[in-house]
C-alpha cells in the first residue's frame, strides 16, 4: 500500500478507550509503550528517553491498559514530552492494547511505530536506529538481544530456553527468515505493512499477545523487508522477573497462539 492512499478505517475493531492528548504531533514516527501499573519503571524509562542526545524523532503514545499506581500523573507525562495517553476502557490485554495505539498512530498519519515494552528491560538508545531502519523502507523490525551487538543480560533460563529455541524457530520457519528473538517487543512496523487489507491488525481475534506473533509472520509471507537488529533487554539482577504473564496458563496459551499464529488461524 502507498503511504499516499487513504486509510479505510470503516471495519476497524478497536477496543473502547479514553484518549488525552497533550501536544500536536511533531513527527513523522509514534513510539507506543504499552503499560499497566508498571509504577517507578516506566517513570526512570520516560525520563531516560527524555534526557537521550540527539532525541529521538518520535511522539511518545502511551498505551495504558488501566493504571491504578498513579504512575500516568499527566502532570509528569508532559514534563516527558510524551504526546497522547490512551487509556483502554474495554476488553483485552497486550494485544487490545497495542490496536488501540496503533489505530490512534494510522489515523494520526505516521509513517510507523515503533513499540518498546513500559517495564524497563530495554535499553532505549537503540529508538534511533529502529527509525533509521524505518526510514530505509524496512516494514518490520525486530528488535534482538542475540543479534550482532544485542546483550542478554540477567535473562532467566527457561526464557532463554523457550525463546531460543521454541519461538525463535517456530517464526522463523513460519516465514523463511531466521529471526533470533521474536519474544522481544521491542520492535517496529511501516504504517503502509499495519494499513494493509491483507495485514488487518484491527480485529478483536488480537485480543491477548497473537498480534505480536502474526505481525512477525504475515510480512515475511506478503513479500514486505524486515530485519533484526542487536538491542540490549536486562532483567533484574535480584531475579524478579517485570511481567504480566504468570502461573502455567499464560505460557500454555502463549505456546497455543504462537501456533495457531505459524500455520496462518489469524490470516484475514
Amino acid at each position: 500500500m502507498a503511504e499516499s492512499q487513504e486509510i479505510d478505517t470503516r471495519n476497524w475493531q478497536v477496543p473502547d478507550h479514553e484518549v488525552a492528548v497533550f501536544h500536536g504531533r511533531r513527527n513523522d514516527y509514534a513510539l507506543v509503550i504499552p503499560v499497566i501499573n508498571e509504577g517507578e519503571r516506566i517513570r526512570r524509562q520516560l525520563l531516560t528517553i527524555a534526557a537521550l542526545r540527539p532525541a529521538p524523532t518520535l511522539d511518545i503514545i502511551i498505551a495504558d491498559g488501566g493504571s491504578s499506581d498513579g504512575s500516568l500523573d499527566p502532570v509528569f507525562l508532559q514534563s516527558c514530552s510524551v504526546r497522547a495517553l490512551l487509556t483502554k476502557t474495554g476488553p483485552g490485554k497486550l494485544s487490545a492494547q497495542l490496536r488501540m495505539a496503533y489505530a490512534f498512530a494510522l489515523r494520526e498519519g505516521y509513517r510507523g511505530v515503533v513499540t518498546i515494552d513500559g517495564n524497563g528491560k530495554d535499553d532505549v538508545s537503540a529508538l534511533a536506529t529502529m527509525v533509521r531502519k524505518l526510514e530505509d523502507g524496512f516494514d518490520y523490525v525486530q528488535g534482538s538481544r542475540y543479534a550482532k551487538g544485542g546483550k542478554a543480560i540477567n535473562t532467566p533460563f527457561l526464557r532463554w530456553f523457550a525463546g531460543r529455541f521454541v519461538h525463535a524457530p517456530v517464526i522463523s520457519l513460519a516465514t523463511g527468515q531466521w529471526f533470533t528473538d521474536t519474544t522481544n517487543g521491542f520492535r517496529a512496523y511501516s504504517a503502509r505493512y499495519l494499513a494493509d487489507d491483507r495485514v488487518q491488525p484491527f480485529r478483536e481475534i488480537f485480543n491477548e499477545y497473537n498480534l505480536l506473533f502474526y505481525l512477525s509472520i504475515r510480512a515475511n509471507r506478503l513479500g514486505y523487508r524486515s530485519c533484526e537488529i542487536g538491542v540490549t533487554r536486562a532483567y533484574p539482577a535480584d531475579g524478579r522477573v517485570p511481567t504480566k504473564i504468570r502461573g502455567l496458563k499464560g505460557p500454555a496459551r502463549l505456546m497455543k497462539e504462537l501456533f495457531l499464529a505459524a500455520f496462518g488461524r489469524f490470516d484475514p
